[in-house]
Formats: structure tokens, sequence, C-alpha cells
């Protein structure tokens, strides 16, 4: 008996080379020309343009125009899911890229998951804010303790306005180049939205990378320390963790 929706089709669009060349760069959250896409795939302009045609067709890709120019993203985070959960699987199973980019080691350190932090600094984020206590397992992934919601306010986010989002407020997403979990959810967007707004981060052009500013590396030291978030905002924490090399 055959039950269920029919996922050949998707899988098949996936499976091409150039579409998943294509479908990996948008995991960055940011909308691309045709032109760029083209040659993130290494293709042409009109094999692009039959690509995206596919693409969008089946759900995968949405296409906002501006003057002249088409940009394509990603449909939703149902789709930068499923492409995470493939880069899972693809990892641990073995297929990875023959020639690596010089950006790997960056690509590990930090980048985006689509709308949030991945990467050795977002694990290990998730692990502290489990160890303090702000989040805790659940069945279901992961809820927010009423400490953790003071803590995340201290960073200027409201957690009750992420929890009226139609998405989950945080859940676990697992990493595929830790093997471990950082934070995803509605929590998990808002905090790497607070640290691109401080300019504690900043993206990479043409990459998933994420790089860190010498302020936004004093205050990722100040959060994954054991006593982090017991002191006020973390506006101050740089400021803290001055005082503290300096000795006084």
């Amino acid at each position: 008996m055959k039950d269920g929706p029919h996922i050949a089709r998707i899988a098949a669009l996936i499976g091409d080379s150039a579409r998943a060349e294509v479908l990996t760069a948008l995991m960055a959250d940011r909308a691309l020309t045709a032109t760029e896409l083209a040659a993130l795939a290494g293709v042409t302009k009109q094999t692009i343009s039959a690509h995206l045609a596919k693409l969008l067709d089946a759900g995968l890709l949405v296409v906002e125009s501006q003057g002249r120019h088409r940009y394509f993203r990603l449909a939703d985070r149902d789709v930068a899911q499923l492409l995470e959960s493939l880069m899972n699987v693809a990892f641990r199973a073995g297929a990875v890229r023959l020639r690596a980019s010089p950006r790997e080691p960056a690509l590990r350190r930090a980048r985006v998951c689509y709308d949030h932090l991945a990467g050795e600094v977002a694990v290990q984020l998730h692990e502290a804010l489990l160890r303090q206590g702000y989040l805790q397992p659940a069945e279901q992934g992961l809820v927010l303790t009423a400490a953790g919601a003071e803590w995340f306010a201290h960073q200027g986010i409201d957690t009750t306005a992420a929890a009226r989002q139609r998405r989950m407020l945080c859940r676990p997403c697992l990493d595929w180049s830790e093997r471990r979990h950082h934070l995803g959810g509605a929590l998990g967007a808002a905090l790497l939205q607070r640290m691109l707004e401080r300019g504690w981060a900043r993206r990479d052009k043409d990459s998933r990378v994420l790089h860190f500013s010498a302020e936004g590396e004093l205050a990722l030291r100040a959060w994954l320390a054991p006593a982090a978030g017991e002191a006020a905002s973390n506006d101050t924490a740089p400021r803290t963790a001055r005082r503290a090399q300096a000795g006084t």
C-alpha cells in the first residue's frame, strides 16, 4: 500500500548537483539573483533559469521582483530544516566535498543556519544555556525556564512576543559539523538578530560564514562563562570582560 506524500519528485529536484548548490547557498536566508546563483552553481544563465523554474514550481523557492531584478530565496523554514537534515545525513555518510573550500574552518566555527546561529560557537552556547538552567530538555524539544526568560530579556529579546510567532519558541537543531545540537526556533533566530544588530557578528558576502567582532567575542565569552547571565544586561558584558582582562 502506498501511503503519504510522494517524495520522489522533491528528492530528485534536490538531488541535482546544480540545484543542490543553489539551495545550499540560499541557506544563508539571503535573497540572490539568477546571475549570482548561476555563478555559485557553476552553470550558464540559461541553465539556471530552468533549474529555478523547477524549484519554484515545487514550492522550494519563492521569488520577489524589484525593478528589473528578481530575487530568489528559500520558500520557508521547513525547506531550510529539510536541507539542514540532509546535510547531517550526508556528513554522517561521508558525502563530503573532495576539495574543501578555504572558508571551511570558518564555516564550521560559526555560520548561519537559515535564520539562526550554527557551528561550534552555537553548540557551545546551546550547551551553556542548558547548563545554566535557562533551557530545559522536554519531550517536544526544549522549554524556556523563568530564569531563561529573564536572561533573554537582558539581551533585549521579548520572549513573550517570540512565543506568539507561528513557530516553535525554541528547539534543538542538530548541527551537521559538530554532531551536537544548537538552538533553533524563534529564540535562536532572535538571538542571532541581536548579535547582528549590535555589530557583534557580520555575515560573509557570498557564504554562510559569520565573523565575530572583538566586542562580540568578549560577549560570547561572557555568555559561555559558568556565571553568565547572573550579571545585569549583557550590554555591559564586553566592558566587564575588558576590566577582567585588565585585572581591575
